[in-house]
């Protein structure tokens, strides 16, 4: 059994339609998928800005709500993970939030996976080797 840590931008897509669902599901199948809890929040924001943009209804973003809430994911608390994660935000000059996904892939030395370009373009441009082989693209996880 494979383990992946992923973020926000996998788990949306094993409950709302749209580029990579399929590849979102098939790591569902067979594999161990690991996320800190933070992915409850972040979940539950972007359903919510969904309704906002009027991409999805009230109910069908409560429907994906409770479907995130039994998905098989290990969630992992955040408190262990903030020192190495500031370190981490700090050197790559990005966001905490995302960098909390990326740590315990490296801690457990298996890929984090993400469909958010804006994060991986930052990764590639690290310069860190280990790094840049821990985190993967959704389309090629």
């Amino acid at each position: 059994m494979t383990s992946f840590v992923i973020d926000a931008s996998v788990a949306l897509k094993w409950v709302v339609e749209e580029n990579g669902t399929a590849e979102a599901l098939a790591l569902l199948r067979g594999n161990k998928v690991i996320a800190p809890d933070l992915l409850i929040a972040e979940c539950s924001n972007v359903l919510c800005k969904k309704v906002e943009r009027k991409e999805l209804s009230k109910s069908e973003a409560l429907l994906a709500a409770r479907l995130l809430q039994s998905a098989q994911v290990e969630l992992l608390p955040m408190r262990s993970l903030i020192e190495a994660t500031t370190r981490l935000a700090i050197e790559l000059r990005h966001p905490a939030y995302d960098c909390f996904y990326v740590t315990p892939a490296t801690e457990n030395q298996c890929k984090f996976v993400t469909a958010d370009a804006r994060f991986l373009s930052k990764i590639s441009q690290a310069g860190r080797g280990v790094l840049r082989d821990t985190v993967i693209p959704l389309v090629s996880a």
